[in-house]
């Protein structure tokens, strides 16, 4: 109970050591992400290739999935970088004896970490329906293979 005030409201305590404990997080974070973006390169670069070869709607619908998740990973890179300066500027802060500022930027770090989170759940929300359209085309395929087995 000593670390509640008056008003029955709990209290951060805040050391050089809170902000650091995002550090390994952030930085497997952003690993991932950059991990995710060069596959999603590598795709791009050969549906490309094969697009130009033999132009169709599933791959040009891949090509735009695979558009877009970049843009997501951008920005999933940039939240999490975001995050990663707030927190050295937040120990920076709390290293210079500024404790109320360095518990808003701890909290700042906080939200760009949950703002990364939260992209990273729509990327993965949208490879899944490119897997879907990538899968479409077989479904497609084999719903004609049985029906012309039906004509025989």
């Amino acid at each position: 109970m000593d670390s509640l005030p008056m008003s029955g409201a709990p209290t951060l305590e805040i050391t050089l050591a809170t902000p650091a404990l995002l550090f390994p997080a952030v930085s497997l974070l952003l690993l991932a992400y950059t991990n995710r973006f060069v596959t999603l390169a590598n795709l791009i670069r050969a549906l490309h290739d094969k697009y130009k070869a033999d132009p169709n709607v599933i791959l040009m619908g891949q090509i735009k999935n695979l558009r877009y998740r970049v843009e997501l990973i951008k920005h999933m890179q940039a939240a999490g970088i975001s995050s990663m300066f707030f927190c050295v500027l937040c120990m920076f802060t709390l290293f210079a004896g500024f404790v109320t500022p360095a518990k808003v930027l701890f909290a700042v770090s906080l939200l760009l970490m949950l703002a990364s989170l939260g992209l990273s759940l729509a990327e993965i929300w949208v490879s899944v329906n490119a897997l879907n359209l990538h899968i479409s085309d077989l479904e497609h395929l084999e719903t004609e293979q049985r029906e012309e087995k039906m004509r025989k």
